[in-house]
């Protein structure tokens, strides 16, 4: 079967355009837990489960471009930022988290565009662990499962997003530490 060598970085773009959608509707409602929120999580699920749909046909298809090295990661922060930024002004996450988030998440974006003329700085294990424990604590306090289930997941919550966190300056001080590690070895 022969797929379309940019299916997978379209599929990327449709995530990158998602995110504004899931944006204005976990808003509109002001942070209700009504039909509008629940639509909201399931889009965010939808898109951010997609990340792995594209990388797994562009690595099963060898459909694998710079192009697509450097989008998919963009995408992910696009609507992970998104989902911290929407939490945050419906006061259900600290800025201080959404903060820390976003230095991270811009700072290794900035610095890939700046590194891409010599190397394509592709996503590193603990940043796709870092992406995979951000979707799950972000899925999970997006959905209103508060509302069937009680206040227990609130606990639940605040301890996947710790891992989040954690993940997050993790695998930033990784890049960081991975980058100097080849500049020095590529000086040798």
């Amino acid at each position: 079967m022969a797929v379309p060598r940019q299916l997978p970085n379209a599929i990327t773009i449709v995530r990158i355009l998602c995110a504004p959608v899931f944006l204005w509707m976990l808003l509109a409602d002001d942070g209700a837990d009504g039909p509008l929120r629940w639509w909201a999580a399931a889009l965010f699920i939808v898109a951010i489960a997609t990340d792995g749909v594209d990388g797994y046909i562009a690595r099963r298809y060898e459909i694998v471009t710079d192009l697509g090295k450097l989008l998919d990661p963009i995408a992910d922060k696009v609507l992970t930022g998104f989902a911290f930024i929407g939490l945050s002004i419906l006061g259900e996450l600290p800025w201080w988290v959404t903060i820390v988030v976003l230095v991270r998440e811009i700072g290794i974006t900035v610095y890939r565009f700046m590194v891409v003329s010599d190397h394509v700085l592709a996503a590193a294990w603990m940043g796709k662990l870092k992406t995979v424990a951000q979707a799950v604590a972000l899925s999970l306090a997006l959905l209103p499962l508060w509302t069937l289930v009680g206040d227990w997941i609130f606990w639940v919550n605040g301890v996947t997003m710790t891992i989040a966190i954690i993940l997050t300056i993790a695998s930033g001080i990784d890049y960081i530490v991975s980058e100097v590690r080849g500049r020095r070895a590529k000086a040798s």
